[in-house]
């Protein structure tokens, strides 16, 4: 990310590390070891002050950057009249270093971006060869234009003094700037101390133990020595580090060279004045600034990349977990979501149990006349049922499809069920096409091919004021074609559209004439594509409507055939048989004691799992129709319990009859040893059937109650 032109740090920023006072400190200091080579060994062999001053420009803000440059300058005047400097130079000297220092700065903070992490690799670069290079050349080659001018230096010289100038200012700024930048750019936690601390300072101290030891002899050329090391140091130390490392050794070796020692003094060097012209120590300097010029080339790239790499990997640590954490969210989030749904389906399936339960039961023992408003509590339970098991298949979204041998007309015969006493009363037909190629055994989800049915024929006839609805099926090769027709007032292209669409209505006007929570279309493009097909819709304004399920079924070798309606007479379940009802809820209980006691049972009750238990210990029963949810031992737990009682009743059928109505309900039971499922709300044909089955089966076997 490339930052603009902006030469000062915004005053928003915050200065971390080092401060105004510590850069002036460290300019003082700079100063002072240039001044002091030249004093010492006639010679500038390291210049570290601009350095500083690009530092404190790059990492101050605006009010203390503008001070550090005024100061700044007002040190370097004072440190030309100490060193004896003559005019002009006196001046431009100082002139040249303030506007080298900005140009590093303002380009430095363009290319290299508004954070300028010099940690990173490709931003290293392009400090190095795109702000400073440029800013260092154009700053020699007018220092030695005015010195040709002013001293006639010949091409030689010229050359000579610009590459030793550019070399001292290049090497400083690219070694000591992004160290001092990287120091001042960290970000130590309040109250921990650096795990790495004194490992980094051991390796900092053999590194620098190693170069004193090379630049202290004078007998070999022993400066290879110093690689190793500094590759160790580049690969476990940070960027800031390295380069505090580099400027010991530039120390280190600066100061030996330029007193004529070191592994430096013994290298033979050829005969190119504008290079190594000078004299031998001038000469040797030159060689020291090749040899810092590889130091830096080797140290800093790889300590930058393998700082980028580390950063890389602990990001894609922090990701991972990040994802990780979020994953583990998301499945507590929708486990919690599967705990709602089914407890909410629980609570909304308890009271339309006995709201459903006490109508049926009535309306048997009702006279004709009466029977009429039963019937319409039932439909408007039934109703009511509907749009929870909608709901919560839109909700849940579950997407197991349970594929099991079927027939068509037995599948579409119970998605008609419900419909035909509201058919009958507004005089509409019912009549159901099956062709012979689909009039066969077929595998698919029985469950949900009724669910999607029920609500094609449900909308057929409650937007159908007169004529009928028909159904057709039809096989082709591999595809079943379903198609509800009806002769109702059809749609538009609008109102296709988005018919499928969760809650949107043909006509979602107060005023409209038909009811309904717009999720039953949605609920049947869902089943139809779980179900590996489609349903689409072929209708016009004022000519009935066509929806046709297109489902991908396969043949079944066999089907068994769906349990049949049952009359439920007492004959029909041979001698009355002595069943136990367990239930927390006392209006449930009594719905399933009056329902019973019509087909001649003999009923005992008991209000959790732990009374069960104990009644199955003193009495012997034919069937335990057995809830899930109860407080103090659950269903589950119970059945569980009573298959280990051993003899007789271990060998109880138990029947689930729960409002636990989800398939892995189902499955859960069975699991925990039961017979069979039902849920709630009951219908008195159904639990007669469900009860007429197990007790045809027989008491469990010993092995199987094991």
């Amino acid at each position: 990310m490339r930052g603009r032109w902006r030469l000062f740090k915004h005053e928003a920023a915050r200065t971390q590390g080092l401060g105004l006072r510590t850069f002036l400190a460290l300019y003082v200091v700079a100063l002072a070891l240039g001044t002091l080579s030249t004093f010492a060994f006639d010679a500038v062999v390291f210049w570290p002050a601009n350095a500083v001053m690009i530092a404190a420009l790059l990492v101050l803000p605006r009010r203390p950057a503008m001070a550090m440059l005024v100061i700044g300058i007002a040190l370097n005047l004072l440190n030309n009249l100490v060193r004896g400097d003559q005019m002009p130079f006196f001046i431009i000297n100082v002139a040249m270093n303030a506007a080298e220092a900005v140009a590093v700065a303002l380009v430095a903070r363009r290319v290299g971006g508004a954070a300028l992490d010099l940690r990173r690799p490709g931003r290293l670069w392009r400090f190095a060869l795109l702000a400073v290079a440029p800013a260092v050349l154009v700053s020699a080659g007018v220092s030695v234009a005015i010195a040709v001018v002013l001293h006639g230096y010949g091409l030689e010289q010229a050359v000579f003094v610009l590459q030793r100038f550019f070399t001292v200012e290049a090497l400083s700024a690219v070694i000591v700037t992004p160290a001092l930048v990287m120091i001042a750019s960290r970000k130590p936690v309040p109250g921990h101390a650096d795990p790495h601390r004194a490992r980094d300072s051991a390796i900092i101290a053999l590194l620098l133990a190693v170069t004193a030891l090379v630049f202290a002899q004078t007998h070999a050329p022993m400066a290879f020595l110093i690689f190793p090391f500094l590759l160790l140091a580049a690969f476990r130390l940070s960027p800031s580090r390295v380069a505090l490392g580099v400027i010991g050794i530039a120390v280190i070796g600066g100061a030996a060279t330029a007193s004529g020692r070191g592994a430096l003094i013994l290298t033979d060097l050829p005969d190119w004045p504008m290079l190594f012209g000078g004299g031998d120590v001038v000469s040797a300097l030159s060689l020291y600034y090749v040899f810092m010029l590889v130091v830096v080339a080797v140290a800093l790239p790889v300590s930058t990349a393998t700082t980028e790499r580390r950063r890389l990997m602990q990001s894609l640590r922090s990701r991972t977990e990040a994802a990780d954490a979020a994953r583990r969210r998301a499945e507590q989030s929708d486990a919690a979501k599967s705990r709602f749904l089914a407890l909410m389906s629980h609570e909304m399936r308890t009271p339309l149990n006995s709201i459903a339960g006490y109508a049926e039961v009535l309306s048997r023992r009702a006279a004709p006349d009466d029977r009429q408003p039963l019937e319409q509590i039932r439909s408007a339970g039934d109703a009511l049922l509907s749009l929870v098991e909608d709901v919560l298949e839109i909700s849940r979204g579950d997407d197991a499809v349970e594929a099991a041998p079927l027939r068509l007309a037995e599948v579409v015969e119970a998605a008609l069920a419900p419909h035909r006493l509201e058919a009958e009363t507004r005089g509409l037909s019912l009549r159901v096409d099956i062709r012979p190629d689909a009039a066969v055994a077929l595998i698919g989800d029985r469950r949900r091919l009724r669910q999607a049915l029920q609500h094609l024929i449900g909308n057929a006839v409650k937007f159908t004021p007169h004529g009928g609805v028909t159904v057709r099926a039809d096989r082709l090769d591999e595809t079943v074609l379903i198609a509800v027709s009806d002769t109702g007032c059809g749609l538009d292209a609008d109102q296709a559209a988005t018919l499928f669409e969760v809650f949107v209505q043909g006509d979602d006007s107060i005023s409209r004439r038909h009811g309904g929570a717009g999720i039953g279309l949605a609920v049947v493009q869902r089943q139809a594509r779980l179900l590996g097909g489609d349903v689409v819709v072929d209708s016009r304004p004022g000519e009935g409507a066509t929806f046709t399920l297109r489902l991908p079924m396969t043949m079944a070798e066999t089907v068994e055939p769906a349990p049949a309606a049952a009359s439920a007479t007492t004959e029909e379940l041979a001698a009355a048989p002595r069943i136990l009802v367990v239930d927390d809820h006392p209006a449930n209980r009594e719905v399933a004691r009056l329902m019973l006691n019509v087909m001649g049972c003999e009923v005992d009750q008991a209000e959790d799992g732990d009374q069960a238990v104990r009644l199955c210990q003193s009495s012997d029963y034919d069937l335990i129709l057995m809830d899930v949810r109860m407080p103090r031992i659950d269903g589950l737990a119970a059945t569980r319990a009573i298959r280990a009682l051993g003899g007789r009743a271990a060998r109880t059928p138990i029947l689930a009859l729960t409002a636990d109505a989800m398939p892995e309900d189902a499955a859960r039971c069975l699991a925990a040893g039961m017979d069979g499922h039902l849920a709630k709300p009951i219908a008195f044909t159904d639990l007669a059937e469900a009860i007429r089955q197990t007790l045809a089966e027989g008491p469990r076997d010993v092995a199987d109650a094991a």
